[in-house]
């Protein structure tokens, strides 16, 4: 593995990409050890959400949280709206997530960050970069007719994947040495040396829509047709997945495109289905084994199918 002979400042950008969004965890962690300084982070939907508990300084807090969480767990966190709507109101992980940060707010964080959400009620992409810091996580994450979106006064907010999966432009202004951004929305393939990152069996996923079953009834006194309306609302659920992957996917190349990094590191779409946060620990060890692969190359002046170098300049060689 390539180290450098001295620290170089970072400004990092998180793309959008639910559950892959754990693989942000393991950059982060293998960008530390390899002596480089985040000095800036912006984020969207997941990766505002992991950099904004970075910035606080509580990533180890939020990876042990989510590391502990096993299918059921997670199923015990949604909302029973699923059964009529398709949709997840979020309420009781974002509660969770509100509770951990504690209430604290984005201008005094140790690290400058910015969450980048969509104003749907004046269709314009907006930068969180002050006030609450849950709020601000809660708005740029709230996937369209998956989670509900947050209403401030006639302000309407959801994902900021909407206009901008990839949100290096923020970045730009902390003048940092390299500018990284991490893209979950990739058709790189998954690594053959990753740590346990193939597909779940299928009758992994049965068990997850069994649960979902079983949980919805509790409110439910008639279950006739539970099972049939829990089955159709998660096929249109994978149907929407889908749907947003493709539609991120497309975007983030207009803006990497637009504001190019320097290194821009790739992750696979297919390591990881949108709605599977009991994977943690899985998303993570694939960040950190891209990230290793991407950041050998480029500190060697070179590109990756997992590092993408942009700009032809190669701060790292300056």
């Amino acid at each position: 593995m390539a180290k450098q002979e001295s620290s170089k400042t970072v400004a990092l950008a998180l793309g959008s990409g639910s559950a892959r969004g754990y693989a942000h965890i393991g950059v982060i962690e293998v960008l530390q050890e390899r002596g480089y300084d985040i000095v800036a982070v912006s984020g969207c939907s997941m990766g505002a959400v992991v950099g904004g508990f970075f910035c606080a300084g509580q990533l180890p807090q939020f990876k042990e949280w989510v590391t502990s969480l096993r299918y059921f767990d997670v199923l015990k966190l949604l909302d029973v709206s699923l059964l009529s709507s398709g949709a997840i109101r979020g309420d009781k992980i974002f509660n969770t997530i509100g509770d951990m940060l504690n209430g604290q707010l984005i201008e005094d964080l140790p690290i400058p960050f910015t969450a980048v959400a969509t104003d749907i009620s004046c269709r314009k992409e907006v930068w969180f970069q002050n006030g609450s810091l849950s709020q601000a996580v809660r708005a740029s994450a709230a996937i369209p007719s998956l989670l509900s979106p947050v209403r401030l006064g006639t302000r309407v907010f959801v994902d900021g994947a909407v206009l901008n999966p990839v949100p290096i432009s923020p970045c730009v202004s902390a003048h940092a040495d390299v500018i990284i951004a991490v893209d979950l929305n990739t058709d790189a393939p998954i690594p053959s040396r990753a740590i346990a990152v193939e597909k779940h069996e299928q009758q992994e996923k049965q068990a997850w829509y069994n649960g979902i079953v079983s949980l919805a009834s509790q409110w439910l006194e008639n279950k006739q047709g539970v099972h049939e309306k829990v089955t159709e609302n998660l096929g249109k659920l994978d149907i929407l997945t889908e749907v947003l992957d493709t539609m991120q996917s497309s975007l983030a190349q207009f803006k990497v495109a637009a504001y190019p990094p320097d290194l821009l590191i790739r992750i696979p779409n297919d390591c990881c289905e949108m709605y599977e946060f009991y994977r943690a620990q899985e998303m993570i060890d694939l960040g950190r084994d891209i990230a290793n692969r991407a950041l050998d190359a480029y500190e060697q002046g070179e590109s990756s199918l997992y590092g993408q170098s942009y700009k032809g300049r190669m701060a790292l060689k300056r």
